[in-house]
């Protein structure tokens, strides 16, 4: 519980990150901060008000606001003026670690740029409760966010993601899931990923394969809920056959100097190796 003595809070706002699922999985010290801010501000604020019921949390009369991707340009002012009466601000995600894929970003740039002080109480974050139950690796990890829903502007971003000596990590509804690892393995190869969803909840699933399988998996039997996808690194030792076999397919797409700066980022190669590839490919036609 949190502390029943707790003192007034210094002016400036807080970010506290809040359950991905599970509502125990809050930290003592955001329950205290719920507990003691003079503002409540949410995404949801139907969300943030069944949680600190569910932790027997007053709110009193304290004012809750909701702050989103449509309101906050007219919502920071308000919240800014707040600070500037002297008075603690918090700001909770609707699920997970503020600033992560979430509206709070410009919140808390514009207090910064204020001059006020931002604080953050750390959580729960499906970014990294995926990494550990994903069996990838995890000393070096990119945090790709939402890809375009538009399949051209999808591959286009994996594309550029392609050549990142790192375990990539996406957000994707279930809706697209299907046809973003079957671009993915198309354009990163069919590397091995897992497929995590509805993390720490009653229905929590992790599926593990290569891009293609998932793939297979995800059009047969289509997840629901909250879905992070995991891919791992790129293989450092390219078989030959593979960036020929691309080049050869690229070429009859588009331009040598494309088909070569293309597979050239799918695999890492250089683009000099790639190209001399490229000229022997049509010298023999």
């Amino acid at each position: 519980m949190p502390n029943p003595n707790h003192v007034p809070l210094q002016a400036g706002l807080y970010l506290i990150a809040t359950p991905i699922g599970t509502a125990r999985d809050i930290t003592l010290r955001a329950l205290d901060l719920l507990l003691s801010a003079d503002v409540l501000v949410a995404e949801d604020t139907r969300s943030l008000r069944r949680l600190m019921e569910i932790h027997g949390l007053p709110l009193g009369d304290r004012p809750m606001y909701s702050y989103h991707e449509h309101n906050g340009a007219q919502m920071r002012p308000r919240l800014m003026a707040a600070i500037g009466e002297g008075k603690s601000v918090l700001y909770a995600s609707e699920a997970g670690t503020p600033m992560i894929s979430d509206p709070g970003f410009d919140l808390a740039r514009a207090a910064r740029e204020a001059g006020y002080a931002v604080t953050s109480a750390p959580g729960p974050s499906a970014v990294i409760t995926a990494l550990t139950l994903a069996g990838l690796p995890t000393d070096r990890f990119m945090f790709a966010g939402f890809l375009p829903s538009a399949k051209g502007a999808r591959r286009r971003a994996l594309e550029e993601v392609s050549g990142v000596p790192a375990t990539l990590v996406f957000y994707e509804s279930p809706a697209r899931v299907a046809a973003m690892l079957a671009d993915a393995a198309e354009i990163l190869g069919d590397r091995e990923a897992a497929l995590a969803r509805e993390l720490t909840k009653k229905f929590e699933e992790v599926r593990r394969g290569t891009l293609s399988e998932l793939a297979l998996s995800a059009s047969e039997q289509p997840p629901k809920g909250e879905i992070v996808v995991l891919v791992d690194r790129r293989s450092e030792k390219i078989s030959e056959s593979v960036p020929e076999l691309a080049l050869k397919q690229r070429m009859q797409e588009m331009s040598i100097r494309d088909a070569v700066d293309l597979v050239a980022a799918e695999t890492g190669l250089p683009r000099r190796k790639v190209y001399q590839m490229a000229l022997e490919i049509e010298r023999n036609g």
